[in-house]
């Protein structure tokens, strides 16, 4: 039985590996449903060529059933014909919903001014200041190599999907530590097995 829907906004140019491990685990393991959203709602081409369907824009009132939101990392959110989201963040937010950034994607949410009063992270300070040098609680910026969740928001760079679909899923299912738990075993076991 499906208990939550989480939104992924894809841009052209979307980064392949940001999203998959959050996607299939909320919905394999945890039964949450998954919906692609596009600025417009129409078709978009990844990084690695492959093609996306989404199946609805990013209009706030076409998305009332979301119980978080992601924005997929793209060099597009960079842009200065980056799309205007905040509608759909603030909405969610409103409802107490979850609301994530990786990569660029982290962008979308300094834009909104979702980082004014958390702790957060993205690509390297250096790389937000760069595209954002006045975005609202930049005093909160955390230097780390993975995501950070603070107060509902989630971010992460894009080499972190890792920590970031980990950190949404405790966001969206705090009462599930144990299948938490062996996500977080699993994932790191990976690193662990090959560094000794």
């Amino acid at each position: 039985m499906t208990d939550r829907t989480i939104g992924f906004v894809f841009l052209p140019e979307f980064a392949d590996w940001e999203y998959g491990l959050l996607s299939a685990s909320a919905a394999g393991w945890f039964g949450a449903r998954s919906v692609a959203l596009s600025p417009a709602g129409g078709q978009v081409r990844s990084m690695s060529g492959f093609v996306l369907v989404p199946e609805r824009s990013v209009d706030p009132a076409h998305n009332g059933d979301l119980d978080a939101v992601v924005l997929v990392g793209s060099d597009m959110w960079a842009a200065d014909e980056a799309p205007d989201v905040a509608g759909l963040l603030m909405a969610v937010r409103k409802r107490d919903g979850i609301v994530g950034g990786i990569c660029a994607g982290t962008l979308g949410l300094a834009r909104a001014g979702l980082f004014e009063d958390v702790r957060h992270t993205s690509n390297g300070r250096d790389w937000i200041l760069h595209h954002l040098p006045d975005y609202r609680g930049k005093a909160n910026y955390q230097d780390v190599p993975h995501a950070v969740s603070d107060g509902g928001i989630v971010s992460a760079p894009g080499s972190a999907p890792g920590t970031f679909a980990l950190a949404v899923l405790e966001a969206l299912y705090p009462d599930r530590r144990g299948e938490l738990d062996e996500m977080r075993a699993m994932f790191s076991k990976e690193y662990s097995e090959r560094a000794s």
